[in-house]
């Protein structure tokens, strides 16, 4: 189930028609583009988990603090911490990690291939932070309903040869996940089973999951965009923002075809480098923006254009 986020807050309100008063657009060299995780629907991994080699870490098992430098010592921790894919913890093409608190999650990716990190049944995601972000394309979405919905969060390279690292925090623990792409091959996913944790069921009650959903004020939300130019099927239903971030909410349809790029432009037509993610069929701009455009296709190409109508600067101050 893809989670649709912040549906309920703009359903009722419609994308007023201002292009007969919109200003001549930009020139396209002011827009930077920013890379697209497409939403795609992962297999769920399954519930009934192998029991996972024990592999507690302690401090002895990282060594002491006699001889070598600093680095050294962190960096022999590192590789101490470290768990790479076992050919028998395998679920399907699925790894099934076993969680212990200070581990750290190897998961090989390569381009133009998504690879799955699944939580928990029942964790709520808190927060996701990339080493780097400017060549990965990291996206999160759901499946399942009730105490069975499951947080997915999907990780793309641009290129080969990359290592980055990924820290997930959730209302249960944080994971450590260290990303490398490479040319040949791609983890589908990787999950954990956490045998340490028996009470694991009473923590994914329903109200948990209604507060994930809190913090955004309806009367803070901003709907002053306009849509304009071409009307493909993807086409925007509406943008709006709460001050500090956008949100373009796309028609059911764009599931069902490819998603189109985002290219951005600040105030004063300054090219910007956002970070944005995908929740359903939702972009979320982690800025505002004074213009944005959508494109897809090759020498047809299709655009759509996103446009601020409050000429002031960006509330967030970028």
């Amino acid at each position: 189930m893809i989670r649709p986020f912040l549906l309920g807050f703009a359903s009722a309100i419609s994308l007023s028609a201002c292009a007969a008063n919109a200003a001549p657009p930009p020139p396209s060299a002011a827009f930077v583009a920013a890379r697209l995780l497409a939403d795609s629907s992962a297999p769920p991994i399954s519930a009934a988990r192998p029991a996972g080699p024990a592999n507690p870490l302690s401090p002895r098992s990282v060594g002491n603090n006699s001889g070598g430098a600093p680095v050294i010592r962190v960096e022999a921790a590192n590789r101490a911490a470290l768990q790479e894919p076992s050919s028998g913890s395998y679920l399907g093409a699925l790894q099934d990690y076993p969680w212990v608190e200070g581990g750290l999650y190897r998961l090989y990716t390569a381009p133009e291939r998504v690879s799955d990190i699944a939580l928990e049944p029942g964790e709520n995601l808190v927060s996701v932070a990339a080493g780097d972000t400017a060549r990965w394309v990291i996206g999160d979405t759901t499946s399942g309903a009730g105490p069975a919905r499951r947080t997915h969060i999907l990780v793309k390279p641009s290129a080969a040869g990359l290592r980055t690292n990924l820290v997930i925090a959730t209302d249960r623990r944080v994971y450590h996940v260290e990303l490398e792409s490479n040319a040949k091959a791609a983890m589908a996913g990787i999950g954990w089973s956490y045998p340490t944790d028996p009470l694991v069921a009473l923590r994914g009650s329903p109200a948990r999951e209604t507060a994930a959903a809190s913090g955004v004020a309806v009367e803070a939300l901003n709907f002053d965009y306009r849509i304009e130019g071409d009307n493909p099927s993807w086409r925007p239903v509406r943008a709006f923002d709460d001050g500090h971030q956008v949100f373009i909410e796309f028609p059911p349809s764009l599931m069902e075809s490819d998603a189109p790029p985002l290219f951005v432009t600040g105030d004063g037509g300054r090219a910007e480098l956002l970070n944005y993610r995908v929740r359903g069929r939702y972009y979320v701009v982690d800025h505002l923006f004074a213009a944005a455009e959508l494109r897809l296709g090759g020498r047809r190409q299709q655009v759509v254009r996103i446009v601020r109508n409050d000429p002031r600067p960006s509330r967030s101050g970028s």
